[in-house]
């Protein structure tokens, strides 16, 4: 299943039902997991795990060094959980001593042709990035968000669940979940209806969702004021619960 072009350290662990293509390179200290496939002219380099079932297409370069002016060569790590696709000339570099020590991309992540993942970055489950997607480091993607071709994102930025980033779109604020955020510099645009509706969530979660977006963003509250009126008026369901505490614990501050 490895390809005879293909150069693959002795100290990688790669399982017997795990396909390398032409021309890639596996250094040391890397583990690959059953039913993964990688393409051609893929490098992956030290302290990277793979998990099981994924597909990483030509060019892919996997692992390398942060590009941080304060890294100093410690052992950090990539981490690649189940069924991911990884697509050409996709980027993933290793976390940092300072920033948690490990990048790592959730499950079943769709991560389409150039798209750069930065160190320290977290993204959550079924998290898709389009074409020239950009994270800068320590960046949070949560479960089932969307980010749209040619966005940027800011270090530290957050990105709620289900939240829809549309095309290029520089994001330097907190995403709230739920949302759909476009522009330059990006702003809110109302409920991801959308694709909330496509993952059944219910007629009655979107009303609260509405209700709630609307007194936080639209009417021109306070956030605490606004935080308050929605503990009062609307019912405290997990949507509604998980849009307030994302709120509540920002420390870069909300897009508005």
């Amino acid at each position: 299943m490895i390809h005879a072009t293909a150069i693959v350290d002795a100290q990688a662990e790669i399982d017997s039902n795990v396909e390398v293509g032409p021309y890639s390179i596996i250094r040391a200290n890397v583990t690959v997991e059953s039913g993964t496939t990688i393409g051609p002219h893929v490098v992956i380099e030290p302290y990277v795990h793979i998990g099981p079932d994924c597909k990483i297409f030509q060019y892919a370069a996997i692992g390398a060094v942060p590009q941080s002016m304060k890294f100093e060569g410690e052992e950090t790590h990539v981490k690649i959980k189940r069924g991911c696709v990884i697509r050409e000339f996709v980027t993933i570099h290793r976390g940092t001593g300072f920033g948690g020590g490990v990048t790592e991309i959730g499950e079943e992540n769709y991560l389409m042709a150039y798209t750069h993942i930065a160190h320290d970055c977290i993204t959550g489950r079924q998290v898709m990035l389009a074409n020239n997607a950009t994270l800068a480091g320590h960046i949070t993607l949560g479960d089932y968000s969307t980010i749209g071709g040619l966005v940027a994102i800011h270090q530290f930025v957050r990105v709620g669940n289900y939240a829809f980033i549309g095309g290029k779109s520089a994001v330097v604020k907190d995403i709230p979940p739920y949302v759909i955020a476009s522009g330059d510099r990006v702003k809110l645009h109302g409920l991801n209806s959308v694709g909330l509706k496509r993952h059944g969530f219910s007629r009655e979660t979107l009303s609260a969702l509405k209700k709630t977006y609307r007194i936080i963003f639209r009417i021109g509250l306070t956030l605490n004021e606004a935080i308050e009126r929605v503990s009062a008026e609307v019912e405290q369901i997990p949507e509604v619960v998980n849009f307030i505490d994302f709120i509540k614990s920002s420390s870069r501050g909300i897009t508005r």
